[in-house]
């Protein structure tokens, strides 16, 4: 039995080494405690899956996730340590997504906004459809949040002019900026994502999981101490049987055969 059949917020395929992960929960993918829940326990999972090397994350209907579920929140009063729960979940979350040990697609399909926003700069490579939007809405439903997430993708102005205003960036734009690798018709989204993750797919599955350690570990680093930590990963790496192997592979002028090993 699949470890996902119960899921009622997420929907999961696998094939050929390619986990596809579509956020399911009408009309906007809103999220709430079960979607938390319910994403954490996704990824990871497949973070533990031998049979996983990449995963594609995307959302069902027109929105990839319009962020926190407002409709559900307004006018309760959460019980003590209710907010404290519901942070700690958010908060985890979207480091699922970051600390998977699998590389992550976000293919936005939709607008992505706040906690959506969030979703997607958790992954490691953004594409977007021609649809797709990223903004920060909090400053008009009181709330604040999603800030940090944005300084990882966009620059001091537009960060704070998104907090601060509300504003939407389109896909064009995000494609402009440098901010997804390709902003297409909704069409060729999800195929434009599995052909990044099948070209990642097709590398040594040790190589791939210490690379994204690696990337996580050093961003907040110093040169000196990130340039170390690589080296540190390559020694690492070197040990397996699948450096190796690609390393024969390269002088024999040959396609390399990994094992995970």
């Amino acid at each position: 039995m699949s470890p996902f059949a119960d899921l009622t917020q997420f929907r999961v395929s696998l094939a050929d080494h390619i986990a596809v992960v579509t956020m399911d929960n009408p009309p906007v993918n809103a999220q709430a405690r079960v979607f938390h829940e319910e994403a954490m326990r996704v990824f990871d999972t497949l973070s533990d899956m031998d049979e996983c090397r990449v995963i594609v994350l995307t959302g069902a209907g027109k929105c990839f996730s319009a962020g926190a579920d407002i409709k559900g929140r307004a006018g309760k009063v959460p019980e003590a340590g209710d907010l404290w729960q519901h942070n700690r979940r958010v908060r985890e979350c979207f480091h699922s997504i970051t600390e998977c040990r699998k590389p992550v697609i976000a293919a936005i399909n939709g607008p992505a906004l706040g906690a959506g926003l969030a979703a997607a700069a958790a992954c490691d490579i953004l594409v977007a459809a021609e649809e797709a939007a990223l903004g920060l809405p909090e400053i008009d439903v009181g709330l604040l949040g999603g800030g940090r997430h944005a300084m990882r993708l966009f620059g001091h102005s537009r960060a704070r002019r998104m907090m601060l205003t509300g504003m939407r960036v389109g896909g064009a734009e995000l494609y402009r900026l440098g901010i997804v690798e390709a902003c297409v018709p909704q069409s060729k989204l999800l195929e434009t994502a599995l052909d990044i993750a099948r070209e990642i797919a097709s590398k040594s599955p040790i190589a791939v999981r210490l690379a994204k350690h690696a990337l996580n570990t050093i961003e907040e680093m110093s040169l000196r101490d990130g340039y170390r930590f690589e080296q540190n990963m390559t020694a690492e790496l070197g040990r397996y049987e699948d450096s190796r192997e690609a390393m024969l592979a390269f002088v024999e002028k040959r396609k390399p055969v990994f094992t995970g090993r």
